[in-house]
């Protein structure tokens, strides 16, 4: 069985916590667990969480969501960025799967709540990653 940690990130919650959701629904369905999950304030702030339970010996694979909306400047490709290289850098340091399950940049919270499966879609990744790699 495989073992998942989640990263949730509080802001946006309105569309966070429906991935959230649909991340555990997802791993349920696929017979994996979520034994940790770890709530930050945004997106940003994940590659540490991630990193976190990465080193734990009871999580398989780490999947993080969040969402990153639009605003009046270009700060949320600059969270995209950040986010996307710490995320990668956790995965490849600690040679455990980091899925990102994020939506945006470059979107409206509209647009954001119509990309909920984001959260299913991280969750399916990392159990494939865990699933296929020896």
């Amino acid at each position: 069985m495989v073992s998942l940690g989640l990263v949730v990130a509080r802001f946006n919650d309105s569309v966070t916590e429906p991935m959230a959701a649909a991340a555990r629904d997802a791993a349920t369905d696929r017979g994996a667990v979520v034994t940790t999950e770890l709530t930050v304030p945004g997106v940003y702030d994940s590659p540490l969480a991630a990193d976190r339970l990465a080193r734990r010996d009871d999580v398989d694979a780490v999947a993080v969501v969040g969402a990153i909306v639009t605003g009046d400047t270009d700060h949320d490709r600059v969270i995209a960025d950040a986010t996307a290289e710490g995320l990668t850098r956790v995965s490849l340091d600690r040679d455990t799967p980091v899925t990102f399950g994020v939506s945006g940049p470059g979107m409206s919270g509209a647009e954001a709540r119509e990309r909920i499966d984001k959260g299913a879609e991280a969750a399916h990744a990392a159990i494939d990653l865990t699933e296929e790699l020896p």
